[in-house]
């Protein structure tokens, strides 16, 4: 289960084929007059493809890391040039006015949120070149949305457990890098939350999976929880909320999803909690002790998820365009 370049390869070259095709999309717009009647690429004209934005997003997320990790992949040149001619500064304030408009208040709120500051870190960490220059024009769309997060969290009694686009674990998990290297404010606030909305949990029964779901709602409040918690206080809390999991109990967990049709958007997602399970066991594992009760059983739990989904990243557009990237979760842990 690694990241080689010629998975890389492969991947970025899906990435490639869509974070350009502006059509089919589904909008997430409000429209407050006719002046708002628009289409994608006059949106949002970095993040116009790959069927949505949050999918366009991630589908740059995967170039960079892709980029980072192989430099010398075959698709590298292709991926610079789309940095640099994408990426630009009026650009990236086209898509902070966008955001700050008055009805765009819930947009892409949280996964979308997320995305970006995901994307922002890995761009943080190129050394230079197309990806470094990226990292520095994109930022001031990242701190916007940070901005976002900050107003937001607050106002969050409660997390939506979900596993889908609404998932408060997933979102507070996949913002946590950037957050703790650039926002303390944030970061601190995600730990709160994380902390005040998961920290009581107790035997979850792990009702799942819903026919929509690309998360595990279970496995993913686990891996929020191990990124926000010391090592010792997150066995003590797994220990806690999954009581029996080394005796392979709640059952659902540990079995791979099928998936009955793969040209069905909603079906597809059932892909993409395969993959997300995956990237959740491997993580939660590399961070068990020797001889943990769970160690053996999660870490084949990754395997048997990641080969029941990894062959169907390709082949239907209502998978294709986003699917990659979870599979490079699971490949090449955050």
């Amino acid at each position: 289960m690694t990241f080689t370049i010629d998975i890389a390869d492969r991947f970025a070259q899906l990435a490639l084929s869509h974070v350009g095709r502006e059509y089919p999309n589904k909008l997430d717009h409000v429209i407050t007059g006719e002046a708002d009647i628009q289409g994608p690429r006059a949106l949002h004209p970095i993040f116009f493809g790959s069927f949505d934005w949050h999918s366009c997003v991630h589908g740059y997320w995967l170039l960079a890391r892709a980029l980072r990790r192989h430099p010398m992949l075959t698709a590298a040149a292709a991926i610079g040039a789309l940095f640099d001619t994408r990426i630009d500064s009026a650009s990236v304030r086209a898509e902070c006015a966008y955001i700050e408009r008055p009805s765009a208040r819930g947009f892409e709120r949280p996964y979308g949120w997320a995305w970006l500051l995901a994307l922002q870190a890995e761009l943080d960490l190129h050394p230079g070149g197309a990806g470094g220059r990226a990292a520095a024009r994109l930022r001031p769309l990242a701190e916007l949305i940070a901005q976002r997060f900050v107003h937001f969290l607050p106002l969050m009694d409660y997390p939506v457990r979900t596993g889908v686009h609404s998932s408060s674990a997933f979102a507070l998990r996949l913002a946590a890098d950037f957050a703790e290297c650039n926002d303390r404010v944030l970061f601190e606030l995600m730990c709160e939350k994380a902390r005040s909305w998961y920290g009581a949990d107790r035997d979850a029964q792990a009702w799942e999976p819903s026919q929509d779901d690309f998360l595990s709602p279970v496995l993913m409040e686990a891996e929020c929880m191990r990124r926000f918690l010391a090592p010792d206080a997150f066995g003590k809390w797994l220990a806690d909320f999954l009581p029996r999991a080394g005796a392979g109990t709640p059952a659902a967990l540990f079995v791979p999803v099928r998936v009955s049709d793969r040209t069905d958007g909603k079906i597809a997602h059932l892909d993409g909690l395969n993959l997300s399970r995956a990237w959740c066991w491997r993580a939660i594992a590399q961070n068990l002790p020797e001889g943990h009760p769970l160690l053996v059983r999660a870490n084949a739990a990754a395997r048997t998820h990641l080969d029941a989904s990894l062959a169907s990243v390709a082949g239907d557009y209502m998978g294709e365009h986003w699917l990659a990237t979870f599979a490079t979760l699971a490949l090449d842990l955050l």
